[in-house]
């Protein structure tokens, strides 16, 4: 019978219970470094040296993050992945898009680019909601954009940021990384414009996009910006890398999430980098896949290992476990924010394990939920 009002023992409880996978875990010191910022930054003018001063700290941070190669930029604007994609469809893509398509964020820039009037059909390769197609499968494709994402924040599905065989320098290689940059190995050589929003492995709030792109990619949007096509103020990437390069944004920033994105991207590079954040989600993930492997009632949904999330885990429960239970007796505990995607329509949990999430939490987390399995409050 299920009880919803299941009481935890204190040494079940983690340190710190928000496991989401967006918004996520802000640790205290960036709430520190909004408090300590706040008299003189927030409440200023963004067009002067005290904001500019910390868009360029981001951008500087995050070029050292990802030891970019040389000639590549960090770029930034408002709006988010979401504003990026429509973006892309203006600014980016010539006249033709491939991607791969394996679950609800990585289906949305193919769909942009499908209902752009401007642009030819894309070459869409589908793939079923768990799995990862392999970036292989664009190889020779006669696009001069492909694109999909590192990591699929729906179900946990990781693809590798490799570019595919065959492309000639024209050709561009998109991937969007918001919930893999930062918490996912990487090599930057092998996109031309890596983008994310800073409200997962980054620990902050949502309304930004940064990139990181490539001399190609810089180029590929003076050209379509000299083509005459007609581009939003608001989606104009050449507008977004011309203030970039001042470090500042096109319209106002919420000043906030950049004191907050600044401190934990100063955060990531004191404590080993980018490998030290994937040493961390790395052991987050092994923990937390471990577990759902030994357990008979639960079973990581991303059925192929190579492909399971380190930032972000989905578990599938038996049929004789009410999952939703369970979400809600962590969440009476303090444990929150571990519901499905809710899309998906699976009787899972989804939880994110980014490099702000000690990875000592995710075995308390795991002990919490046998206890809840354990003494049978969960069972329909």
């Amino acid at each position: 019978m299920t009880n919803p009002d299941f009481k935890l023992s204190p040494d079940l409880i983690p340190s710190d219970g928000r496991f989401g996978c967006g918004p996520s875990k802000v640790r205290q010191a960036q709430i520190d470094a909004v408090v300590n910022g706040a008299h003189d930054v927030i409440g200023t003018s963004h067009r002067q040296p005290a904001v500019k001063n910390v868009v360029g700290e981001v951008r500087d941070g995050l070029s050292e993050l990802f030891s970019l190669p040389d000639g590549y930029e960090i770029v930034l604007s408002l709006g988010g992945a979401t504003a990026f994609w429509d973006a892309a469809t203006f600014g980016l893509i010539n006249n033709k898009s491939a991607h791969l398509s394996f679950g609800e964020f990585s289906s949305k820039f193919a769909k942009a680019s499908k209902q752009a009037p401007w642009l030819e059909e894309p070459e869409i390769v589908e793939g079923p909601a768990g799995t990862s197609p392999s970036p292989s499968e664009l190889d020779g494709t006669d696009a001069d954009v492909v694109g999909w994402a590192h990591n699929e924040t729906s179900t946990g599905a990781m693809v590798p940021v490799t570019r595919p065989e065959g492309l000639n320098a024209d050709q561009l290689v998109v991937v969007d990384a918001t919930s893999g940059a930062g918490g996912l190995p990487v090599d930057i050589s092998q996109v031309d414009a890596y983008y994310f929003s800073p409200q997962k492995s980054f620990a902050s709030d949502g309304g930004l996009w940064l990139a990181a792109m490539s001399p190609a990619a810089i180029e590929r949007i003076a050209a379509v910006k000299e083509s005459g096509r007609f581009i939003p103020a608001f989606l104009d990437l050449q507008t977004a890398v011309d203030n970039s390069r001042k470090n500042q944004t096109y319209n106002t920033p919420a000043v906030a999430t950049l004191l907050m994105l600044a401190d934990q991207v100063k955060w990531m590079n004191s404590n080993g980098g980018l490998d030290g954040m994937v040493e961390r989600t790395t052991k987050s993930s092994s923990t937390l896949y471990n577990w759902a492997e030994a357990r008979e009632e639960t079973s990581p949904y991303v059925a192929d290992a190579a492909s399971r999330s380190l930032v972000v885990g989905t578990i599938d429960f038996d049929d004789s476990i009410d999952a939703a239970v369970i979400a809600k007796v962590l969440r009476q505990n303090g444990i929150l924010d571990v519901e499905p995607y809710r899309k998906l329509g699976r009787n899972q949990l989804r939880i994110g394990m980014f490099p702000a999430i000690d990875p000592a939490d995710i075995e308390i987390l795991t002990r919490a939920i046998d206890a809840i399995l354990d003494a049978g409050v969960a069972n329909k």
